[in-house]
């Protein structure tokens, strides 16, 4: 026997046929290849056998008393420890349709009776071999998931444990700046440099911990009734200092009641207030729109800015994903997938639409409301 016809390991095998003539061929061939094999007279047997020790491969017949072929293998795959065992249908049966129905049930391969060894035994070593390459897909992917895991309780555990410092420093710069340097010009702007510094890593600290609790379905989302109009203004407002001479536009008509946690979506439109502020020129234009589609509403944040490439529109939505444009990175990659995650925990989406040179415009939608 050729090496390269032996399996690579001592695979289980179980032959379901109720023609015992073709079940011991089958067996015995296959045991002088080197499996274990295991016989099943029945589909009733053979589901009692596989549920009590799951084979890696099924060989099936399809024209049986009782329970036929295309049943068992509806069976196997209905369950969810067998489901993923490949069952190669042998069958004296040779229409299409026969065939078609055994691969809908289900079935990885077909070989009609009467059948040549050889094939049937290239047909188990290729399956065998699809489906070692499977689990071992499925074990890397889950080591990845392990991994993904143990990197963000990291990570949360190092940021949650950054806030207490950094509140330290935000409330000892206060001080100083009040009590120590009040007459003091000169070091009033490092005192307000550091004090911009220390609050932009505090509401860091704050995304990340934001994200990984939207990620792991922990942010608690109150959705009340409210009116995004009123919303916008009051963000708006809030942000003024940064705005500049920047103009804002408000485009509001009429009552815009949606389901929403009002502190949470009031930071999801100040997150993409502040992104417009840092892409448009001091003497541009923002709009601040709201529009009814349907049961939802439309909300977007319009700037007359340099714009993003279509290749990078839906990048800067991922987790530390950062698009930078000329030598100017687009956020931390934070603000914009809190913004993602926190829409869709409200059963909203959200996206971009920009062009290079013309400016980009940032939406996202919210379920309407009614009035009580």
């Amino acid at each position: 026997m050729n090496s390269d016809t032996k399996p690579t390991a001592a695979s289980n095998i179980l032959v379901v046929d109720d023609t015992p003539a073709n079940l011991k061929l089958l067996v015995e061939m296959l045991k002088q290849r080197g499996y274990n094999v295991r016989p099943a007279p029945n589909g009733e047997f053979a589901l009692q056998t596989a549920r009590r020790e799951p084979p890696d491969l099924i060989l099936l017949d399809i024209n049986m008393p009782g329970m036929n072929g295309y049943q068992v293998c509806e069976q196997l795959k209905a369950d969810a420890n067998l489901k993923a065992i490949p069952v190669i249908f042998i069958s004296a049966l040779d229409d299409v349709l026969d065939k078609v129905k055994a691969f809908g049930t289900g079935g990885v391969d077909y070989v009609t009776k009467p059948f040549q060894f050889d094939e049937i035994e290239s047909r188990v070593r290729a399956h065998l071999a699809l489906r070692r390459q499977e689990r071992l897909l499925e074990k890397n992917l889950a080591q990845l998931k392990e991994l993904e895991l143990l990197r963000d309780s990291l990570v949360h555990m190092i940021v949650h444990d950054m806030r207490s410092p950094l509140a330290v420093i935000v409330m000892s710069l206060h001080v100083l700046q009040e009590q120590f340097l009040a007459d003091r010009s000169d070091a009033d702007e490092l005192i307000q440099d550091a004090n911009s510094a220390a609050n932009r890593l505090n509401e860091m600290a704050t995304q990340i911990l934001d994200i990984s609790r939207l990620e792991a379905g922990q942010m608690p989302i109150k959705k009340e009734c409210h009116d995004l109009a009123q919303t916008l203004r009051v963000t708006n407002e809030s942000l003024a200092a940064l705005a500049r001479e920047r103009r804002i536009r408000l485009d509001v008509r009429g009552l815009s009641l949606a389901l929403y946690d009002e502190d949470i979506v009031g930071r999801v439109v100040a997150n993409l207030l502040t992104n417009a502020f840092k892409f448009t020129q001091p003497d541009g234009q923002i709009t601040l729109s709201v529009t009814r589609q349907a049961e939802f509403f439309r909300v977007a944040v319009i700037d007359n800015g340099r714009g993003i490439a279509p290749e990078h529109q839906q990048k800067i939505f991922e987790k530390f994903g950062q698009v930078e444009l000329r030598n100017k990175h687009i956020g931390t990659g934070l603000g914009l997938t809190f913004c993602k995650l926190a829409v869709e925990a409200h059963g909203g989406q959200i996206g971009v639409e920009s062009e290079l040179g013309q400016g980009s415009t940032f939406w996202f939608t919210l379920p309407a409301g009614s009035v009580a």
